[in-house]
């Protein structure tokens, strides 16, 4: 490829599937992205839209907002993140930001420092790999395990964390995995980063996106124990990832960041990049506010459905092999059982020629940290999903050896 997968980030690693499409071909079936704004079927609540339109309507914010957001929609947030905490989070806890995207960033720059490394999961999201590169950040992995339903490596993060480890990033509800994180686990975590003196970064762009028996926990539950910068946005609960609006949250009920300047610099690098919409900020108090039961329940259940298509025609595949049927997010890491195949040697080959013959595009596992396994989104309509699914099948009957 001329340039390291995990230094692309997600969208240049599609972007390389997708140079392989048949211009010629079938329609393309979008299998790599998690973005089910693109379906009807996943459309965000007429409430939410209503918010933005009533936000414009006003004309009060068509200026610039204050760096780290508006007041009152930083207030919102808090207390939306603050339920059920032991503790109560306030709007100075708050940093609205462009997308999750731009927490990420924010979070790894505010750590960085010569020498430094943060622990990520392996298999993760490569965005927190091409950011740490260019900020000169050493990226240690920590296994997640599949037959443990993709359970953090305890014994890993004492192996691998030295005295420049700054901080480790959980994701939950998990992108690529598809697990959500039990209370217990979660506490064992936070405990065992206590001990190794690290700060957590929870990705928690996906939480409330949970529709097994787990329910989702939030990292911050545990912030007594252990600092935790929580990152998150309205991009997936709200389907709405283009409105590019999220948030940076510090959960530090001992004041321990404060101390250490991390607060200091999170509002000094603020005030230095670009504001998310401060339309969208305006609307937020609105969308949280008016979003309905029904309308969550409505989306876990279109999701829910689409998971146990995905993992059970999967399962009837004896080339390809799901560990774990997903609880959240939406996505399944699926295992390729290269052995089985005639002239496929490895999950990028397997993308690649996936998305020239059948033009189903899957994002590979190499570029998120495991070989010969791939990533596959199950949230777009049920009958494109079921398409695509047929597709795979032909293809896998195609190459695989006879057996």
């Amino acid at each position: 490829m001329g340039c390291s997968h995990n230094m692309l980030g997600i969208r240049g690693v599609l972007d390389y599937v997708m140079s392989h499409l048949n211009p010629d071909g079938k329609s393309k079936i979008p299998l790599g992205h998690g973005d089910p704004s693109a379906f009807e079927c996943f459309r965000t609540s007429i409430h939410v839209e209503d918010a933005l339109i009533e936000a414009i309507r006003t004309g009060k914010y068509n200026g610039y907002s204050p760096a780290d957001g508006l007041p009152q929609s930083r207030r919102v947030v808090a207390d939306y993140l603050s339920r059920g905490f032991p503790y109560k989070l306030s709007e100075d806890d708050v940093y609205l930001t462009c997308g999750c995207s731009q927490a990420i960033d924010l979070a790894l720059s505010v750590l960085a420092r010569e020498g430094a490394n943060i622990l990520l999961p392996r298999p993760g999201f490569p965005q927190y790999e091409a950011l740490m590169a260019y900020k000169g950040i050493e990226a240690r992995h920590y296994d997640l395990v599949p037959e443990r339903g993709w359970e953090v490596d305890l014994d890993q993060l004492d192996a691998i964390a030295d005295s420049n480890t700054v901080a480790m990033v959980i994701i939950n509800p998990s992108n690529p995995c598809g697990t959500v994180f039990t209370h217990d686990h979660l506490a064992k975590v936070a405990e065992t980063a206590k001990r190794l003196g690290l700060l957590i970064i929870s990705d928690e762009v996906y939480a409330h996106i949970v529709f097994g028996e787990k329910p989702f926990i939030p990292m911050g539950f545990f912030a007594s124990t252990v600092p935790v910068l929580t990152l998150g946005s309205i991009s997936k609960k709200w389907m709405v990832p283009g409105w590019r609006l999220g948030w940076l949250v510090t959960c530090d009920p001992h004041g321990i960041l404060r101390k250490s300047q991390i607060i200091e610099g999170i509002k000094k690098l603020l005030n230095i990049v670009v504001d998310p919409s401060t339309i969208a900020q305006a609307a937020l108090p609105q969308i949280i506010k008016k979003t309905t039961e029904d309308f969550d329940q409505q989306t876990l259940q279109l999701l829910s459905q689409a998971a146990d298509i995905c993992y059970d025609r999967i399962q009837k595949l004896n080339v390809l092999y799901c560990p774990a049927k997903p609880q959240g997010s939406m996505f399944v890491m699926v295992k390729i059982n290269i052995s089985s195949f005639v002239d496929i040697r490895d999950d990028i080959e397997f993308s690649a020629m996936l998305s020239k013959e059948e033009s189903v595009i899957v994002l590979q596992g190499s570029p998120i940290g495991l070989k010969n396994w791939i990533r596959v989104t199950f949230a777009i309509s049920p009958s494109v999903l079921e398409e695509g699914l047929d597709r795979i099948t032909a293809f896998c009957m195609r190459h695989a050896k006879n057996t």
